[in-house]
């Protein structure tokens, strides 16, 4: 049996530290939208207002998805099992 192909066990290191200024960063973007809405709300501007919002949100988002997801990326591993490990890890079970 020396076709079979190696192991792999998948860690993520992830941990909320990584994300933590990325949600930082957002939090501040999402209340400077507000504000901006607030600053633009009067009767005759509050179509501005609202696409205001809606454009920032929608500009910021993808950025957001980018970095959590290259931050994901970068903190999964591949490691090789080896066969005693696998021996090990059966005779536990």
């Amino acid at each position: 049996m020396d076709n079979e192909l190696p192991k792999y066990r998948l860690n993520c290191t992830l941990t909320f530290g990584d994300i933590y200024g990325q949600i930082i960063v957002w939090l501040i973007v999402i209340f400077l939208s507000l504000a901006t809405t607030l600053a633009l709300w009067s009767s005759t501007r509050q179509v501005y207002a609202f696409l205001t919002v809606g454009i920032i949100l929608v500009l910021s988002l993808p950025f957001l998805l980018f970095s959590f997801v290259t931050t994901l990326l970068n903190h999964i591993e591949f490691e090789a099992v080896d066969e005693e490990e696998k021996v090990r890890q059966l005779s536990l079970n």
